[in-house]
């Protein structure tokens, strides 16, 4: 067994025990920062994440190299620990992102708590420091996860309705209640001549209620007026800003979706850092004039792609109940709607008829 030594940043001899606790806990820390690290730059190309979690490694480094870093790492004693045989059922186990990010952002709260507490026996100074670190750790976890829930969300999502105000057949407000109440997963509000504040105005209602349903809320076109509206995303088409563009301009929280109707269309969004790519028009559509029908042939193409990328994937153009079995037969499982559901007399019905479809599909896949 090691002696009790003096550490450089402590006022008191330290324990062998005590050095193996805190060498464990700046491991644990430090790995736990690389993994979220890179799934902020790499998964959600966030800058400001990435920088902050960068200066997080910067400063428990530093507070490291306030102690004996020969003498922590010599106290270390790994065949002879009884932890490394004690595994969680679990522990090998990740079922998403989302999954990974969870858990070495609490691998990272924790270990930095044990650091806390056990330097608070002999150096105070050192426990205030990581005390700091610990509060700014929870505020990165927070962002992170935003990130990884809205993309889960959006990956699990079924049935996406634009919502016009021009192809109502009931007011837009009395749509948009009924088409969250009956289960709708995400809303896009598609409005391109209502005047900058009132679009606002409205995308904020729009914002509101979808939180409250627990649906995500995309704006067509405007990246400055989705961010004042809070909303959880944008989309865009091809002659609109770029998605790398945009990603600079929303950060890497924000959801960025791409019409695309070639899959050429749909590797370039995704390499410039889309959230999800539209695949359309399925069918030919009044809504928006278009030259190409790319049609379900082109469904079944970038389905697979997106598939093995795990990339969501939207079918948008023309779709109504009565061809999404085409969609579904061709690996499509996420469906935009427009005037199928917001022109009808009963717009709840329909998106509960469209999900029906979709359930069914889901179910004998």
């Amino acid at each position: 067994m090691l002696p009790a030594c003096r550490l450089s940043g402590y006022n008191a001899p330290m324990l062998p025990a005590t050095a193996r606790i805190l060498d464990a806990n700046f491991n644990r820390a430090r790995e736990a920062l690389r993994v979220l690290e890179d799934y902020a730059r790499f998964q959600f190309d966030h800058a400001a994440a990435s920088s902050a979690i960068k200066q997080l490694r910067h400063e428990l480094a530093v507070v490291y190299q306030s102690l004996d870093a020969a003498m922590l790492i010599a106290s270390r004693n790994t065949p002879a620990d009884v932890g490394t045989t004690i595994k969680a059922s679990d522990e090998f186990t990740r079922t998403s992102s989302a999954a990974i990010i969870s858990a070495n952002a609490k691998r990272l709260t924790e270990s930095l708590r044990v650091l806390e507490e056990t330097t608070k026996l002999d150096s105070p100074a050192l426990a205030r420091q990581l005390e700091t670190l610990r509060y700014r750790a929870y505020t990165i976890e927070k962002s992170l996860q935003t990130m990884s829930h809205k993309a889960t969300r959006l990956a699990e999502a079924q049935l996406y309705v634009l919502l016009t105000e021009s192809l109502c057949r009931q007011p837009w407000l009395q749509v948009l209640k009924a088409i969250l109440a009956a289960g709708t997963d995400v809303v896009q509000l598609r409005e391109k001549h209502l005047p900058d504040a009132d679009l606002l105005n409205r995308a904020r209602q729009t914002r509101e209620l979808c939180r409250q349903a627990g649906a995500i809320f995309i704006l067509n076109d405007r990246p400055d007026i989705a961010l004042l509206a809070g909303a959880d995303g944008v989309h865009v088409g091809q002659s609109d800003l770029p998605p790398g563009e945009l990603r600079r301009l929303l950060g890497g929280d924000m959801l960025i979706g791409v019409s695309t109707s070639r899959l050429a269309e749909a590797q370039q969004a995704i390499e410039q850092g889309a959230s999800y790519i539209a695949a359309g028009p399925m069918f030919p559509t009044s809504t928006k004039a278009k030259d190409l029908i790319a049609g379900p042939r082109y469904a079944a193409e970038v389905s697979r792609w997106a598939a093995e990328r795990r990339i969501p994937c939207v079918a948008i153009g023309g779709i109504k109940p009565e061809n999404i079995g085409e969609l579904t037969a061709a690996g499509i499982g996420t469906v935009a709607v427009c005037s199928a559901v917001i022109a009808s007399d009963d717009p709840a019905a329909q998106c509960q008829r469209i999900k029906a479809y979709l359930a069914a599909a889901a179910a004998t896949a």
